[in-house]
């Protein structure tokens, strides 16, 4: 099999981290390279905005402040920013164009998503796409400085491998369930 088949098939969520996360000087290439997927009229209609320290914390106020929860619930939802070092907010940023539609420019974003994954855990570092109920909420556009034609599309989870993790159970997928053809 390619190495990039093999890396598909082996990919997997990891929802508990260490505490250890890439630089920014690591990130950079891996963005670099993420920004090779697929983007019809190059209107890199997306950004990464890394979110880390207390940073997390601001992001579990604005979750708490869209949810409207209160007591052992509101404390529960503001710690879920905590869960990994590291927070890669994923941005699409619509651009006017005639020709690309806004579905198009988020699915170029998603894809930049999915390539930065696949090479974050090449990296040797644990990933977990997370999105909610208050994703978009306005709190939470609002710590993140988003701007007028900017959606959030949720964040990657970024930490350290632990030594004693499972290994990932995945059903496979029949892919003759999924696939099909046009008459000719």
């Amino acid at each position: 099999m390619s190495a990039v088949l093999d890396a598909i098939l082996s990919r997997r969520s990891y929802s508990v981290v260490t505490a250890d996360a890439p630089g920014r000087d690591e990130l950079v290439p891996l963005i670099q390279a993420a920004a090779r997927a697929s983007d019809h009229g190059a209107l890199r209609p997306w950004r990464i905005i890394e979110v880390r320290g207390a940073a997390r914390i601001a992001l579990g106020d604005a979750l708490v402040a869209a949810s409207g929860l209160e007591g052992p619930a509101a404390a529960k939802l503001a710690g879920k920013p905590l869960r990994a070092p590291l927070l890669l907010a994923l941005v699409a940023r619509h651009r006017p164009s005639h020709k690309v539609a806004a579905w198009e420019q988020d699915a170029a974003a998603v894809g930049v998503a999915h390539f930065l994954s696949l090479l974050l855990e090449d990296a040797g570092w644990g990933v977990m796409w997370r999105t909610g109920g208050h994703t978009r909420a306005e709190p939470v556009r609002q710590v993140h400085g988003l701007a007028d034609g900017e959606e959030l599309l949720g964040w990657l989870y970024v930490g350290g491998i632990p030594e004693n993790v499972k290994p990932a159970v995945r059903q496979p997928v029949d892919a003759a369930d999924h696939l099909s053809a046009l008459p000719a």
